[in-house]
């Protein structure tokens, strides 16, 4: 198996990277696992401003993963650019990096990346519709094509770095959104988010998150992501960076066979952290 993947006309040297919201902004695991291994890192989310995110707990354990709602808790994009960015691309040299962005208006999103474009060394962004919008009544981005539209427009304006879209695996059509997204100016799609879910404590219906809701990774969703990857790959012309339920070597031939471009891990990561590296070794290995 060939390992090296382009996108965005940026070479990584294998398909395997870190998704956004599992690994900070890499220096974290500095001493835990060897970046440079990896064909790249999505750095977590960057707002305009700092978040404090969900009230606690943010995390639970589920039998097929993991319920999470952490609310985008970042430190805003002065310190992100300033800081944590130059730190970690500074430290690199064979793994890329790409950056989660997140807004609240269509404007937020295209002021995170004009305020990201003089941070030296990152390969692309990766824009997290998930977010409601709170122009709109507080509508999920990424449910309203126009929105979609906008946000990508508006973002494609200020920067010629990569753009991808993440998208939601509660979509109508995930493929559909997909191409709206190609056509506003995209140049990957991110699939699959969380998918929305709650749980509680035995018959006593309080809900085991802080926020109440939250959403569900880890091997529960991995079908849902190939069926999705599937779809994006078969009907629009862009490369997918694939999430969910990633744990084996076997799952990340299985996206790649699907269409995928580049496969991130995440909770699976969060649980085993050599996890990424030995899965680079197998692939090597085959």
């Amino acid at each position: 198996m060939a390992l090296r993947r382009e996108l965005f006309g940026v070479t990584f040297q294998n398909p395997i990277v870190l998704a956004a919201g599992t690994a900070g902004y890499g220096c974290e695991l500095a001493g835990v696992m060897e970046l440079d291994r990896l064909g790249g890192i999505i750095c977590k989310a960057v707002s305009l401003e700092p978040r404090a995110g969900n009230r606690p707990p943010r995390v639970a354990e589920l039998s097929g993963g993991m319920l999470n709602s952490v609310g985008l808790a970042n430190p805003g994009l002065a310190s992100v650019a300033s800081r944590e960015l130059p730190r970690i691309c500074g430290a690199l040299h064979h793994c890329r990096v790409l950056v989660n962005v997140v807004g609240f208006t269509i404007g937020e999103y295209a002021a995170v990346v004009r305020g990201l474009e003089a941070v030296e060394g990152i390969a692309g962004y990766e824009l997290n519709l998930s977010c409601p919008n709170t122009s709109a009544g507080g509508i999920e981005f990424g449910m309203d094509p126009d929105a979609v539209s906008k946000v990508v427009v508006r973002a494609r304006m200020e920067t010629r770095r990569g753009i991808s879209v993440k998208l939601s695996p509660a979509l109508a059509d995930i493929a559909a959104m997909a191409n709206v997204a190609r056509e506003a100016g995209a140049d990957a799609i991110s699939v699959v988010n969380t998918l929305p879910a709650a749980s509680y404590r035995g018959d006593l219906g309080v809900p085991r998150l802080g926020q109440g809701q939250g959403g569900v990774s880890g091997p529960a969703l991995r079908e849902v992501a190939l069926d999705a990857v599937r779809q994006v790959h078969q009907q629009t012309s862009l490369p997918v960076i694939a999430t969910g339920g990633v744990r084996t070597v076997a799952d990340v031939r299985a996206f790649l066979d699907a269409g995928a471009t580049l496969v991130g891990l995440g909770t699976a990561a969060m649980a085993d952290p050599r996890l990424p590296e030995r899965l680079v070794r197998q692939l090597e290995a085959a």
